[in-house]
Protein backbone atom coordinates (compact mmCIF):
# COMPACT_ATOMS: atom_id res chain seq x y z
CA UNK A 1 0.00 0.00 0.00
CA UNK A 2 1.37 3.53 -0.66
CA UNK A 3 1.62 6.18 1.97
CA UNK A 4 -0.82 8.23 0.32
CA UNK A 5 -3.49 5.83 0.27
CA UNK A 6 -2.60 4.41 4.05
CA UNK A 7 -3.07 8.77 5.08
CA UNK A 8 -6.82 8.60 2.94
CA UNK A 9 -7.84 5.20 4.69
CA UNK A 10 -6.25 6.82 8.02
CA UNK A 11 -8.27 9.88 7.52
CA UNK A 12 -11.58 8.46 6.75
CA UNK A 13 -11.60 5.40 10.01
CA UNK A 14 -10.03 8.20 12.67
CA UNK A 15 -12.77 9.43 13.79
CA UNK A 16 -14.55 5.99 14.08
CA UNK A 17 -11.74 4.25 15.61
CA UNK A 18 -9.90 6.78 17.67
CA UNK A 19 -9.72 7.08 21.51
CA UNK A 20 -9.89 9.86 24.46
CA UNK A 21 -7.30 9.99 26.50
CA UNK A 22 -7.66 9.66 30.09
CA UNK A 23 -6.47 10.71 33.09
CA UNK A 24 -4.56 7.05 33.89
CA UNK A 25 -3.28 6.83 30.30
CA UNK A 26 -2.89 8.06 26.85
CA UNK A 27 -5.13 6.68 24.07
CA UNK A 28 -3.06 4.21 21.27
CA UNK A 29 -3.64 6.74 18.35
CA UNK A 30 -5.42 5.86 14.80
CA UNK A 31 -2.51 5.78 13.05
CA UNK A 32 -1.04 2.89 15.29
CA UNK A 33 -4.48 1.35 15.55
CA UNK A 34 -4.79 1.11 11.85
CA UNK A 35 -0.92 0.29 11.18
CA UNK A 36 -1.72 -3.19 13.78
CA UNK A 37 -4.50 -4.59 11.72
CA UNK A 38 -3.14 -3.56 8.55
CA UNK A 39 0.03 -5.47 9.73
CA UNK A 40 -2.07 -8.00 10.87
CA UNK A 41 -3.75 -8.78 7.76
CA UNK A 42 -1.17 -8.77 5.74
CA UNK A 43 1.99 -11.08 7.79
CA UNK A 44 -0.94 -13.12 9.52
CA UNK A 45 1.07 -12.90 12.47
CA UNK A 46 -0.33 -13.94 15.63
CA UNK A 47 -1.42 -10.93 18.60
CA UNK A 48 1.56 -12.07 20.60
CA UNK A 49 4.50 -11.34 17.62
CA UNK A 50 2.46 -7.89 17.17
CA UNK A 51 2.85 -7.69 20.47
CA UNK A 52 6.65 -7.45 20.66
CA UNK A 53 6.82 -5.09 17.34
CA UNK A 54 3.97 -2.18 18.52
CA UNK A 55 4.42 -2.69 22.29
CA UNK A 56 0.80 -3.08 22.89
CA UNK A 57 -1.05 -6.03 25.21
CA UNK A 58 -2.30 -9.21 22.94
CA UNK A 59 -5.36 -8.38 24.75
CA UNK A 60 -5.96 -4.95 23.69
CA UNK A 61 -4.63 -5.96 20.06
CA UNK A 62 -7.28 -8.94 20.17
CA UNK A 63 -9.85 -6.01 20.38
CA UNK A 64 -8.26 -3.19 18.35
CA UNK A 65 -8.87 -5.29 15.27
CA UNK A 66 -11.97 -6.43 15.03
CA UNK A 67 -13.12 -2.59 15.57
CA UNK A 68 -10.74 -1.14 12.53
CA UNK A 69 -11.93 -4.48 10.47
CA UNK A 70 -15.63 -3.17 11.44
CA UNK A 71 -14.44 0.58 10.27
CA UNK A 72 -12.69 0.01 7.03
CA UNK A 73 -16.07 -2.19 6.23
CA UNK A 74 -17.94 0.91 6.80
CA UNK A 75 -15.41 3.14 5.24
CA UNK A 76 -15.18 1.02 1.75
CA UNK A 77 -17.99 -0.62 1.43
CA UNK A 78 -18.90 1.21 -1.83
CA UNK A 79 -15.59 -0.55 -3.19
CA UNK A 80 -17.67 -4.01 -3.91
CA UNK A 81 -20.80 -3.16 -5.79
CA UNK A 82 -22.43 -5.61 -7.75
CA UNK A 83 -24.08 -3.65 -11.26
CA UNK A 84 -27.60 -2.85 -11.26
CA UNK A 85 -28.17 -1.84 -14.60
CA UNK A 86 -27.88 -3.85 -17.81
CA UNK A 87 -25.31 -1.29 -19.14
CA UNK A 88 -23.50 -2.03 -15.96
CA UNK A 89 -23.07 -5.33 -16.63
CA UNK A 90 -22.77 -5.16 -20.50
CA UNK A 91 -19.44 -3.21 -19.27
CA UNK A 92 -17.96 -6.41 -17.74
CA UNK A 93 -19.35 -8.43 -20.21
CA UNK A 94 -17.36 -6.54 -22.60
CA UNK A 95 -13.76 -7.62 -20.68
CA UNK A 96 -14.60 -11.13 -21.27
CA UNK A 97 -16.42 -11.21 -24.82
CA UNK A 98 -12.78 -11.59 -26.95
CA UNK A 99 -12.50 -15.02 -24.79
CA UNK A 100 -15.99 -15.66 -23.90
CA UNK A 101 -18.64 -13.73 -25.42
CA UNK A 102 -21.95 -13.34 -22.89
CA UNK A 103 -20.17 -13.95 -19.61
CA UNK A 104 -20.88 -11.20 -16.92
CA UNK A 105 -18.49 -12.75 -14.67
CA UNK A 106 -16.09 -15.72 -13.45
CA UNK A 107 -17.84 -17.12 -10.21
CA UNK A 108 -16.27 -19.47 -7.30
CA UNK A 109 -16.40 -20.38 -3.90
CA UNK A 110 -13.87 -21.40 -0.89
CA UNK A 111 -13.42 -22.84 2.66
CA UNK A 112 -12.08 -20.63 5.27
CA UNK A 113 -11.08 -23.00 7.34
CA UNK A 114 -10.70 -22.34 11.03
CA UNK A 115 -10.57 -23.89 14.38
CA UNK A 116 -13.62 -25.70 15.79
CA UNK A 117 -15.94 -23.54 17.17
CA UNK A 118 -16.74 -23.46 20.80
CA UNK A 119 -20.80 -25.41 21.24
CA UNK A 120 -20.97 -25.24 17.36
CA UNK A 121 -21.12 -29.30 17.46
CA UNK A 122 -21.06 -29.94 13.54
CA UNK A 123 -22.49 -27.22 12.39
CA UNK A 124 -18.93 -25.90 10.53
CA UNK A 125 -17.92 -29.64 9.81
CA UNK A 126 -17.10 -29.94 5.90
CA UNK A 127 -16.68 -32.95 3.73
CA UNK A 128 -12.80 -32.26 4.09
CA UNK A 129 -13.18 -33.06 7.94
CA UNK A 130 -12.31 -29.53 8.79
CA UNK A 131 -14.29 -26.83 10.11
CA UNK A 132 -15.39 -24.00 8.36
CA UNK A 133 -17.18 -20.96 6.87
CA UNK A 134 -17.83 -20.68 3.12
CA UNK A 135 -16.92 -17.62 0.65
CA UNK A 136 -18.91 -16.99 -2.69
CA UNK A 137 -17.74 -14.38 -4.81
CA UNK A 138 -18.06 -12.95 -8.32
CA UNK A 139 -15.08 -11.75 -10.26
CA UNK A 140 -15.14 -9.34 -13.12
CA UNK A 141 -12.30 -9.42 -16.01
CA UNK A 142 -9.82 -6.65 -14.32
CA UNK A 143 -9.34 -9.14 -11.23
CA UNK A 144 -11.74 -7.46 -8.91
CA UNK A 145 -14.50 -8.46 -6.60
CA UNK A 146 -18.09 -7.28 -7.83
CA UNK A 147 -19.98 -9.41 -5.10
CA UNK A 148 -19.26 -11.44 -2.18
CA UNK A 149 -21.61 -13.68 0.12
CA UNK A 150 -19.43 -15.06 3.11
CA UNK A 151 -20.60 -17.09 6.38
CA UNK A 152 -22.45 -20.10 5.56
CA UNK A 153 -21.64 -22.91 7.44
CA UNK A 154 -19.16 -25.15 6.20
CA UNK A 155 -21.54 -28.24 6.46
CA UNK A 156 -24.05 -26.82 3.70
CA UNK A 157 -23.65 -28.75 0.86
CA UNK A 158 -21.12 -26.53 -1.84
CA UNK A 159 -24.55 -26.71 -4.20
CA UNK A 160 -26.87 -25.16 -1.35
CA UNK A 161 -24.33 -22.50 -0.53
CA UNK A 162 -25.29 -21.22 -4.01
CA UNK A 163 -28.52 -21.71 -3.55
CA UNK A 164 -28.59 -19.88 -0.64
CA UNK A 165 -27.07 -17.15 -1.65
CA UNK A 166 -27.87 -13.23 -2.22
CA UNK A 167 -26.91 -13.57 -5.83
CA UNK A 168 -29.17 -16.52 -6.16
CA UNK A 169 -32.07 -14.78 -4.57
CA UNK A 170 -31.58 -11.95 -7.15
CA UNK A 171 -31.21 -13.80 -10.38
CA UNK A 172 -34.34 -16.24 -9.44
CA UNK A 173 -36.00 -12.52 -9.00
CA UNK A 174 -34.92 -10.92 -12.11
CA UNK A 175 -33.69 -7.59 -9.31
CA UNK A 176 -30.01 -7.81 -11.63
CA UNK A 177 -31.53 -6.39 -14.38
CA UNK A 178 -29.12 -8.65 -16.52
CA UNK A 179 -29.34 -7.52 -20.40
CA UNK A 180 -31.88 -9.66 -22.68
CA UNK A 181 -30.67 -12.80 -24.12
CA UNK A 182 -28.49 -11.90 -27.45
CA UNK A 183 -27.39 -14.78 -30.13
CA UNK A 184 -24.05 -15.00 -30.44
CA UNK A 185 -22.11 -13.90 -33.29
CA UNK A 186 -23.07 -16.10 -36.46
CA UNK A 187 -26.33 -17.50 -34.80
CA UNK A 188 -29.82 -16.88 -34.29
CA UNK A 189 -30.72 -18.73 -31.35
CA UNK A 190 -30.70 -15.78 -28.58
CA UNK A 191 -28.88 -17.02 -25.26
CA UNK A 192 -29.23 -15.86 -21.94
CA UNK A 193 -25.90 -13.68 -20.15
CA UNK A 194 -23.94 -16.17 -17.97
CA UNK A 195 -21.68 -16.94 -14.67
CA UNK A 196 -18.54 -18.69 -15.39
CA UNK A 197 -18.16 -21.64 -12.81
CA UNK A 198 -16.50 -24.70 -12.20
CA UNK A 199 -17.16 -28.30 -11.55
CA UNK A 200 -18.56 -27.37 -8.04
CA UNK A 201 -21.88 -25.66 -9.35
CA UNK A 202 -24.54 -26.86 -10.66
CA UNK A 203 -25.51 -25.92 -14.85
CA UNK A 204 -28.08 -23.70 -14.68
CA UNK A 205 -29.73 -20.82 -17.18
CA UNK A 206 -26.94 -18.51 -15.46
CA UNK A 207 -24.45 -20.57 -14.80
CA UNK A 208 -21.98 -22.52 -17.75
CA UNK A 209 -19.72 -25.21 -15.74
CA UNK A 210 -17.43 -27.93 -17.74
CA UNK A 211 -18.45 -30.86 -19.60
CA UNK A 212 -17.35 -33.40 -17.05
CA UNK A 213 -14.48 -36.05 -17.57
CA UNK A 214 -11.62 -36.19 -20.29
CA UNK A 215 -12.20 -35.38 -23.63
CA UNK A 216 -10.76 -36.29 -26.70
CA UNK A 217 -8.21 -33.51 -28.51
CA UNK A 218 -10.25 -31.24 -30.91
CA UNK A 219 -13.63 -32.79 -29.98
CA UNK A 220 -16.22 -30.07 -29.80
CA UNK A 221 -16.68 -30.24 -25.55
CA UNK A 222 -12.90 -30.70 -24.85
CA UNK A 223 -12.79 -27.20 -26.89
CA UNK A 224 -15.61 -25.47 -25.01
CA UNK A 225 -14.28 -26.50 -21.65
CA UNK A 226 -10.73 -24.98 -22.81
CA UNK A 227 -12.80 -21.73 -23.53
CA UNK A 228 -14.46 -21.56 -20.50
CA UNK A 229 -11.00 -22.47 -18.64
CA UNK A 230 -9.39 -19.51 -20.23
CA UNK A 231 -11.96 -17.21 -19.35
CA UNK A 232 -12.91 -17.94 -16.09
CA UNK A 233 -9.08 -17.98 -15.05
CA UNK A 234 -9.61 -14.34 -13.31
CA UNK A 235 -11.17 -15.65 -10.96
CA UNK A 236 -8.21 -18.27 -9.96
CA UNK A 237 -6.06 -15.67 -9.78
CA UNK A 238 -8.04 -13.00 -7.88
CA UNK A 239 -8.37 -15.80 -4.91
CA UNK A 240 -4.55 -16.85 -5.66
CA UNK A 241 -3.67 -12.85 -5.01
CA UNK A 242 -5.94 -12.01 -2.08
CA UNK A 243 -4.79 -14.90 -0.31
CA UNK A 244 -1.29 -14.72 -1.07
CA UNK A 245 -0.77 -10.90 -0.25
CA UNK A 246 -3.16 -10.92 2.91
CA UNK A 247 -1.09 -13.76 4.70
CA UNK A 248 -3.44 -13.50 7.71
CA UNK A 249 -5.41 -16.85 5.07
CA UNK A 250 -1.87 -18.68 5.50
CA UNK A 251 -2.84 -21.23 7.88
CA UNK A 252 -6.49 -21.89 9.62
CA UNK A 253 -7.91 -19.44 11.41
CA UNK A 254 -7.95 -19.25 15.59
CA UNK A 255 -10.95 -16.82 16.32
CA UNK A 256 -14.94 -17.29 16.14
CA UNK A 257 -16.54 -17.40 12.79
CA UNK A 258 -18.09 -13.90 13.33
CA UNK A 259 -14.75 -12.36 13.20
CA UNK A 260 -12.90 -14.48 10.64
CA UNK A 261 -15.82 -13.41 8.16
CA UNK A 262 -15.14 -9.83 9.50
CA UNK A 263 -11.42 -10.15 8.09
CA UNK A 264 -12.28 -11.66 5.23
CA UNK A 265 -14.65 -9.34 3.72
CA UNK A 266 -12.38 -6.85 4.95
CA UNK A 267 -9.32 -8.12 2.97
CA UNK A 268 -11.32 -8.52 -0.02
CA UNK A 269 -12.84 -4.49 0.21
CA UNK A 270 -9.33 -3.64 0.98
CA UNK A 271 -7.89 -5.93 -2.37
CA UNK A 272 -10.41 -3.54 -4.62
CA UNK A 273 -9.50 -0.69 -3.02
CA UNK A 274 -5.76 -1.36 -3.92
CA UNK A 275 -6.26 -2.28 -7.26
CA UNK A 276 -8.30 0.64 -8.31
CA UNK A 277 -5.70 2.77 -6.30
CA UNK A 278 -2.93 4.10 -9.16
CA UNK A 279 -0.11 4.70 -6.54
CA UNK A 280 -0.90 1.29 -4.59
CA UNK A 281 -1.84 -0.99 -7.89
CA UNK A 282 1.94 -1.55 -8.86
CA UNK A 283 2.59 -2.03 -4.84
CA UNK A 284 0.11 -4.62 -4.64
CA UNK A 285 0.22 -6.30 -8.06
CA UNK A 286 3.35 -6.10 -9.61
CA UNK A 287 4.49 -7.56 -12.80
CA UNK A 288 4.39 -10.68 -13.20
CA UNK A 289 1.75 -11.55 -10.33
CA UNK A 290 -0.63 -12.63 -12.88
CA UNK A 291 -0.93 -15.31 -15.29
CA UNK A 292 0.53 -13.85 -18.70
CA UNK A 293 -0.67 -15.17 -21.77
CA UNK A 294 -0.31 -14.98 -25.49
CA UNK A 295 -2.37 -13.91 -28.24
CA UNK A 296 -3.58 -17.55 -28.65
CA UNK A 297 -4.51 -17.42 -24.84
CA UNK A 298 -1.43 -19.81 -24.52
CA UNK A 299 -0.26 -19.30 -20.46
CA UNK A 300 3.59 -18.55 -20.92
CA UNK A 301 4.27 -16.86 -17.44
CA UNK A 302 2.50 -18.38 -14.33
CA UNK A 303 1.77 -15.90 -11.97
CA UNK A 304 4.09 -15.48 -8.99
CA UNK A 305 1.47 -16.10 -6.44
CA UNK A 306 1.37 -19.53 -7.61
CA UNK A 307 4.37 -20.23 -6.41
CA UNK A 308 3.76 -18.63 -2.87
CA UNK A 309 0.69 -20.04 -2.09
CA UNK A 310 0.47 -22.67 1.41
CA UNK A 311 -0.43 -25.83 0.67
CA UNK A 312 -1.85 -25.61 3.95
CA UNK A 313 -3.77 -22.08 3.41
CA UNK A 314 -6.65 -21.43 5.31
CA UNK A 315 -8.86 -20.90 1.80
CA UNK A 316 -9.75 -24.08 -0.32
CA UNK A 317 -11.61 -25.59 -2.70
CA UNK A 318 -15.55 -26.51 -2.65
CA UNK A 319 -15.88 -29.65 -3.30
CA UNK A 320 -17.26 -31.03 -6.96
CA UNK A 321 -20.30 -32.75 -7.23
CA UNK A 322 -21.70 -34.39 -10.45
CA UNK A 323 -25.54 -32.92 -10.65
CA UNK A 324 -28.35 -34.10 -13.52
CA UNK A 325 -29.15 -30.84 -15.14
CA UNK A 326 -32.11 -29.12 -16.16
CA UNK A 327 -32.75 -30.05 -20.19
CA UNK A 328 -32.79 -25.95 -21.09
CA UNK A 329 -29.85 -25.25 -19.68
CA UNK A 330 -27.91 -28.21 -21.59
CA UNK A 331 -29.23 -26.48 -24.72
CA UNK A 332 -27.24 -23.19 -23.51
CA UNK A 333 -24.27 -25.33 -23.21
CA UNK A 334 -24.91 -26.91 -26.58
CA UNK A 335 -25.20 -23.70 -28.44
CA UNK A 336 -22.16 -21.88 -26.51
CA UNK A 337 -19.91 -25.35 -27.14
CA UNK A 338 -21.33 -25.10 -31.18
CA UNK A 339 -20.09 -21.69 -31.65
CA UNK A 340 -16.78 -22.30 -29.63
CA UNK A 341 -16.44 -26.09 -32.25
CA UNK A 342 -17.03 -23.62 -35.23
CA UNK A 343 -14.66 -20.65 -34.02
CA UNK A 344 -12.36 -23.00 -33.69
CA UNK A 345 -12.23 -24.63 -37.45
CA UNK A 346 -12.40 -21.27 -38.84
CA UNK A 347 -9.29 -20.34 -36.97
CA UNK A 348 -7.86 -23.50 -38.59
CA UNK A 349 -8.26 -22.66 -41.89
CA UNK A 350 -5.37 -21.85 -43.98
Amino acid sequence: MSLEDFEYLLNKVSPVIMKRDTQLREAIPARVRLAVTLRFLASGDNYESLHFLFKISPQIISKIIPEVCLALNQVLKEEIKIPSTAEEWLDIENGFARKYPRAIGSIDGKHITLECPSNSGSEYYNYKKTFSIVLLALVDSSYNFIFADIGSQGRISDGGVFRNSLLWQKICTNALNIPEPNPLPGSNVDVPYVFLGDGAFALTDHVMKPYPGNHEYGSPKRIFNQALSRARVVVENTFGILVTKFRVFKKPFQLCPEKVSLITMTCILLHNYLRKSNTSLPIYTPPGTIDIYDNNDILTHPGTWRQELESNSAVRDLLHVPRRPASNAREIREEFTNYFFALSQQQNLP
